[in-house]
């Protein structure tokens, strides 16, 4: 169905099966082999199609994405009350976890590994070099002390994050978290609001970390933890940012519907500038894999105005602006910082709704458009946040393969490469495969030969 359809626009446009290789930049045996039905074609040929056609998604929607991953709704469904956190931790750097009944924990006769229960303070470990580990601590003055000690050490440990793999993260942020529910079951007033509350943020940002481990139902899990600390502390905002997340889940199934619907969702659900800014950019992303591309503009459009807005309203929670040697303005975490919520999404991107729109402009199929913008902002990216130019860079090798340049498309795919070992990051992962899936197009090439044997190395570790 998909061939006829094609075949039909491509002749009602007056072009040339040659030319129209050209123009999508896939060979003219390989668009012949799919408008007769010899070779299906891929989300990504039907996305360029659709685009060069200006068919406004409908030849896109001929061909749906296979979810590769489980369903956004799979979570794990135990919930906080009455239960304890498991983490297991081996001499090998592996970790893992998972939230157990008390009840399943007695019927054992105790847990292996570190069990981090409600009741009681529990074992905070030392996290990477340079992390410190507070300690709970008693009264009101000493609870103060203590939140404002755990606001410096997420900062810390989220930009960690940016450096290292998540499994070198996650075994911390799980224990600061429960150290700081522990401090809330303590506490009382604004301590118990302030812990649970920053609580909450830990516990989003483990979810983003487990997501890049590559497992989603945890991540959906944390996720709603987050929900739960931050209700409990009075914060009704993360609900509609949890709808944020999930639908990140989604995007990187291409599962574009979903993720429409969980962005309109948070936007509906939140009075905050910033979620929903950032909801409404999550939306032009879904809009852009369904091959909405007016929707999508519109959606950025919002987004960039509600961004902007939540920057005037608060300046002191808006991400940082690069500077020109690849760092960030304001050096250190100052008092003041400390005593201000942790910005909501990413801290090290500074122009959020500027890389999304290259991020869907290749999903709208255009990868030309796409490869100029997340270039520039590739730039602007701070040297020092890995796992950020990480993402976009290999977004940035996609499109420049995707526009016929295979030589430059290596070359930033190698700096992407050089960071996986480090990373371990399952989104880049995503990215990847379909780049290697691109290059197949350049067998001959000597730099494909050489990206494609490393990224093989890769994608198989």
């Amino acid at each position: 169905m998909f061939g006829t359809e094609l075949r039909r626009r491509r002749v009602a446009a007056g072009l040339s099966l040659a030319a129209f290789a050209r123009l999508v930049h896939y060979s003219k045996s390989h668009l012949s082999k799919v408008e007769t039905g010899a070779k299906a074609p891929s989300p990504d040929l039907a996305r360029r199609c659709d685009s060069a056609l200006d068919c406004g998604g409908e030849l896109a929607g001929l061909v749906p994405v296979a979810e590769t991953r489980g369903t956004a709704e799979q979570t794990i469904t135990e919930t906080d009350r009455g239960e304890v956190w498991l983490l297991t931790l081996d001499d090998m750097g592996t970790n893992g976890f998972r939230p157990v009944s008390r009840r399943e924990v007695l019927a054992a006769g105790g847990a292996a590994g570190l069990g981090l229960g409600m009741a009681g303070f529990g074992y905070v470990p030392s996290g990477p070099p340079g992390t410190p580990g507070p300690s709970p601590a008693h009264g009101a003055d000493g609870g103060r002390e203590a939140v404002t000690a755990f606001r410096a050490v997420f900062d810390q440990l989220r930009h960690q994050g940016q450096r290292w793999a998540p499994g070198l993260v996650v075994p911390t942020l799980v224990a600061q978290t429960h150290a700081l529910r522990t401090l809330a079951a303590q506490a009382g007033g604004r301590d118990r609001a302030e812990a649970l509350t920053l609580a909450a943020r830990f516990a989003e940002y483990t979810g983003w970390m487990v997501q890049e481990q590559g497992d989603d139902a945890l991540a959906a899990w944390w996720t709603d933890r987050a929900v739960d600390f931050a209700e409990a502390g009075g914060d009704r905002d993360m609900a509609a940012y949890a709808l944020v997340r999930r639908g990140l889940i989604a995007l990187y199934r291409y599962d574009g519907r979903l993720v429409v619907e969980l962005a309109r969702q948070a936007q509906a659900g939140t009075g905050d500038p910033r979620i929903r800014g950032l909801a409404a950019q999550r939306e032009a992303q879904g809009l852009a894999v369904t091959g909405d591309y007016d929707g999508c503009l519109r959606a950025l459009d919002r987004a960039a105005e509600l961004l902007s807005r939540a920057a005037a309203e608060n300046p002191a929670g808006a991400p940082a602006r690069a500077t020109g040697t690849g760092g960030t303005t304001g050096g250190a975490t100052t008092p003041s910082d400390l005593n201000a919520a942790p910005t909501i999404g990413s801290a090290h991107v500074p122009d959020p709704v500027a890389v999304a729109t290259g991020w869907c402009l290749f999903d709208l199929g255009r990868p030309r458009q796409a490869a100029d913008v997340l270039h520039r902002e590739l730039a602007r990216i701070p040297a020092d946040a890995h796992r950020a130019r990480a993402r976009f860079g290999a977004r940035l090798a996609l499109a420049l393969a995707g526009c016929g340049e295979p030589e430059q498309a290596c070359a930033v795919a190698e700096e992407v490469l050089d960071a996986c070992g480090r990373l371990q990051s399952a989104t880049v992962r995503v990215d990847l495969r379909g780049l290697s899936r691109d290059l197949n197009r350049w067998p001959g090439h000597p730099a494909v030969r050489r990206t494609r044997t490393r990224l093989t190395e890769v994608l198989r570790a």
